[in-house]
Parts: structure tokens; sequence; C-alpha cells
């Protein structure tokens, strides 16, 4: 497939929802006041979403070289080794145990990237993509998400005892929220992923970002067959069983995973303003891009937990020009994930830091 079929990115792709500011208000508001309800929980400040962490990796991505030009796009655009962080997670905003399936994260931290960056106040030479290993968003624009932030709040407010089901389920939670809509019908295709071994993951951008001077998703699946043996390979009845799989792999064997570029032909199957549809493969395959090494280590001493889960930031929004994220559920996340971020590190007496040589990464 040549270039020639990639529609070039604008800034005309883009389009603001009815009610977008005042939806994410909502939903900022929403979140900060579960966010101080989880706090009062633990009396520690956690993520809104992927609070839970089942390792902090060391790695290194390579460029591949000899891209075709439609890939060779933002850092993509020659061959190199970046140093990078990835953190590995479970989707919810509490630290639920390991028993109840839950969707998995892998946000990852590219050190040394030169460009412009979106954000004035982010001088870091940083690059972060963050990924679940399901390939859309439950929610895909601003106002699903405010019918989905407000079950969340619900839940937060309901007694502990029903919170698993509906954690377990999020179909058989959809009553608890009285938002005057249906979810839509892809939250509850979430109920149906299977809840098996972390590292066997394919992991999904699920909502666009700039791919240079295109538009593309992105992904990263496994390459070497040490995980690619682990996929499908069942989670362990136990309250920390993720982060044991995680530990016990990375005692012994280092990891390969592909990452991947997903473009856009056809904004009207491929839609950029809804993460919830599935860019169909027939009309344009994920391509590779690059691979991404680690090695073995220890991926859950103390020291790295607490520079993961309290320290570091994860932000898609931490990016240059050319990977600016999409559509308005990344729009949410400018305010949302700041307000996280900035309540996380002021309740836990934490300075948010951006790591300038992989080194800082601890042991």
């Amino acid at each position: 497939m040549g270039d020639l079929n990639y529609l070039r990115y604008s800034s005309s792709i883009e389009h603001i929802q009815p009610d977008e500011t005042e939806l994410i208000e909502k939903i900022v508001a929403s979140m900060g006041r579960v966010n101080r309800k989880i706090f009062d929980k633990h009396r520690h400040a956690v993520r809104d979403a992927h609070a839970k962490s089942h390792g902090i990796l060391k790695g290194e991505f390579e460029v591949y070289p000899d891209l075709p030009l439609h890939l060779r796009q933002g850092i993509f655009a020659m061959p190199k080794r970046y140093p990078v962080i990835v953190r590995l997670s479970t989707a919810p905003g509490d630290l639920q145990s390991d028993r109840m399936p839950a969707l998995y994260g892998m946000a990852m931290k590219v050190l040394g990237v030169i460009g412009n960056k979106v954000l004035s106040e982010d001088e870091a030479h940083n690059q972060d993509f963050l990924m679940v290993n399901h390939p859309v968003m439950p929610f895909g624009n601003v106002a699903a998400y405010w019918a989905f932030q407000q079950m969340m709040e619900k839940l937060a407010e309901s007694p502990s005892e029903i919170r698993p089901a509906a954690a377990e389920k999020p179909s058989d939670a959809a009553g608890v929220a009285d938002t005057g809509e249906a979810l839509p019908a892809s939250l509850r295709a979430v109920a149906a992923v299977p809840y098996s071994h972390i590292l066997g993951e394919t992991f999904h951008s699920m909502a666009a970002l700039r791919f240079g001077s295109y538009v593309a998703k992105l992904s990263a699946a496994p390459l070497s067959e040490p995980v690619r043996s682990l996929t499908g390979t069942p989670v362990p009845d136990a309250d920390s069983a993720v982060r044991d799989l995680v530990v016990d792999f990375f005692r012994n064997h280092s990891a390969e995973y592909e990452l991947r570029a997903q473009l856009l032909t056809d904004l009207q199957q491929m839609p950029v303003e809804d993460a919830s549809v599935l860019w169909p493969e027939r009309l344009s395959p994920h391509q590779p891009v690059g691979k991404l090494t680690f090695p073995a280590q220890n991926p859950y001493s103390p020291e790295r937990r607490v520079y993961g889960d309290d320290v570091l930031s994860f932000n898609p929004w931490h990016c240059i020009e050319e990977h600016q994220p999409l559509g308005s559920i990344m729009r949410i996340r400018i305010k949302a994930y700041e307000m996280s971020s900035s309540f996380r590190h002021q309740m836990n007496a934490q300075t948010r830091l951006e790591p300038k040589d992989i080194h800082e990464l601890p042991l």
C-alpha cells in the first residue's frame, strides 16, 4: 500500500463536540471527587485510572532501519535507539484484587526525544505512549465518557461489597448510574476480554494520534518466543497474581515487543472523534516501526514501585508536535491527567519528576 492511500494530517481532522468544554469540566470535577474518596480509603493517593502497577520496566526502543517513507515520521524518522521506562498496570482507579479481571495497561516513556513539545510547560525531552490491551475505548467520545464517569462516581459511593461484581462485569453495572442514556455496546464488550498473562497481551493506543504527516493508532505486540508463548495463559487465583507473574518472568527472561502503526486511510470508516470504532485491518494493516527490548531485571523492587507509582507521571500529552493526541477522548486528558497527577503528588508529598537519564530509574 503506497503512501498516497494515507490521509494527510491537518487540523481539520478534529471537530469539537457539542458541549465539549462543559462536559470536560464536569468529567474532571467528578474525577477529582473520586480521587479524594479513594485517597480517604487508602490514606494514599493513586492514579484515577491504572492505579495498580505490576512492574516498572527498564528497556530500549529501536526504530527499525529502512522503513518506507510513510512510516518515517516523528520519532520514527530515522534509525535510532532510545531508552524507555514502561509501567504495567490494571485499568481501575483503585487497588483491587487481581482475582477481579480488568484491562491491562502499558505506559511507555521514551527518553531523549528531540522536537517541539505540544504543551508549553513540558520541557522534558520525553515522549509518552499509553496503551491498553483492547483496540478501542468503550466510551469513544466526550459525551459517552461523561456517562461512564457518572457510573464510576456512583460506584465509588457504593458499598464495597457490590463493587466486585460491577468491576468484573461492567455491563452489569450500567444501572448504577442514572445517566439517562444507555452505555455503549463497546463497554459491554470489555467484560468479554480474556483475562490472561499480561506479558502475552497486545496493547493498543485505542485513540488516534498524529503520526508526523499522517494520523495513526499504535500497538505493541509480543515478538520474542518467551512472551508470545504466554498469550492466553490464565492468571492464578491470588490478590497480587499479575505482579508475581511479571516478577517471576523477568527474573530469568528477557522480552521483545514490536511497535506497530496503523495509518488512517478513510475518515468515515476510521473516525478520529469516536475512539470506540475499530479501524478495519482490511483498510489499513498494522505496520512494524520498531522493537521494544526488556532485559532480565527486578521490575518491582520497593524503590521501583515508589518511583513508578508516586514519582513518575505518564501522559499522552507529554509529546512532540508530530505525535499530538487526537479526538475528544484525548482532549479530555489535557485537564484530567494534570488534575490527577497534581493531586497525587501533592497528597503523597512527592515531587513530580521527568527522568533525564535511564539511570534515574532505581534498580
